[in-house]
């Protein structure tokens, strides 16, 4: 793939039924998903899971999500800078429903799964909020659907808030090798969001193979970068603007977890800031 396959800038996935729309043909692998639906007030979207697990994440207003016989209310957010939301799971082969009176939208970030686990609802209060780094490398990790806090069979999924002027994703790091115990294979999707109008941001991925990934891209609200190998980070913030994108990874290996390496050339110089 090119640079141009990778960044996928606001609107390029657009479809009939959702403003972002990325599944693993479209991005050229085997697991991960993004969808991201708009309603009007008082409007619907179904869909059916097919062979993935999803995770309906309201990234402004709220929703009744209906599947497997639940009814989840999700209160939802102003906005994605305003904290944690709370969220909802929907299993393989299920028909999901969601609704929304005041409208809003809502991030589907989905995993081809084996597994068929029960529907469940996330509350907002319990999202382990995490301050990674130091200095202007400090960044909050909300660890909603991280491999630790909510159990998924494949998915994985977290939210980070980069203040004005920071980086975050640093040091550069790298998940595309299955190696027991030290590394996991996962592709990842990076969807950003600006605070502020005109806001912008950066997102480096360079090669760790002779022709891997390599990407710089500038970032606005609603690209999305694609991350099927490579040493990824910094993700940069421009000063005055917060910087949020929301992590959404899978993969092949046979047990869920997030194992990542930094890359040696950085680890030295970057010492408290990971």
């Amino acid at each position: 793939m090119t640079s141009n396959d990778l960044h996928l800038r606001k609107g390029s996935t657009a479809g009939a039924q959702y403003v972002v729309d990325i599944d693993p043909k479209r991005a050229g692998w085997t697991h991960s998903s993004l969808r991201i639906v708009e309603l009007e007030p008082g409007g619907t979207h179904i869909f059916t899971t097919g062979d993935s697990e999803w995770i309906v994440l309201p990234l402004e207003g709220g929703c009744t999500v209906r599947t497997e016989g639940n009814e989840f209310q999700l209160l939802g957010r102003e906005s994605v800078f305003g904290g944690a939301s709370d969220f909802a799971y929907a299993p393989r082969d299920a028909r999901v429903q969601i609704a929304s009176g005041a409208g809003g939208r809502f991030a589907l970030a989905g995993a081809k799964c084996e597994r068929r686990l029960p529907a469940r609802y996330g509350p907002a209060p319990e999202v382990s909020v995490e301050v990674r780094g130091s200095g202007n490398c400090s960044r909050r990790v909300r660890n909603f659907a991280s491999a630790d806090s909510f159990d998924c069979d494949k998915l994985i999924a977290v939210e980070v808030i980069t203040p004005g002027g920071n980086w975050s994703s640093y040091p550069p790091h790298k998940h595309d090798e299955h190696r027991p115990g030290e590394e996991s294979e996962l592709e990842e999707i990076y969807y950003f969001e600006i605070d502020g109008p005109n806001g912008f941001g950066y997102q480096r991925v360079f090669p760790s193979r002779e022709g891997g990934t390599d990407v710089l891209a500038e970032v606005r609200s609603g690209d999305a970068v694609l991350v099927p190998d490579g040493w990824h980070g910094p993700s940069i913030a421009q000063p005055g603007h917060d910087m949020y994108y929301l992590n959404v990874m899978s993969g092949p290996g046979e047990t869920r977890e997030w194992r990542i390496c930094f890359h040696p050339a950085h680890l030295e110089s970057t010492e408290g800031y990971r």
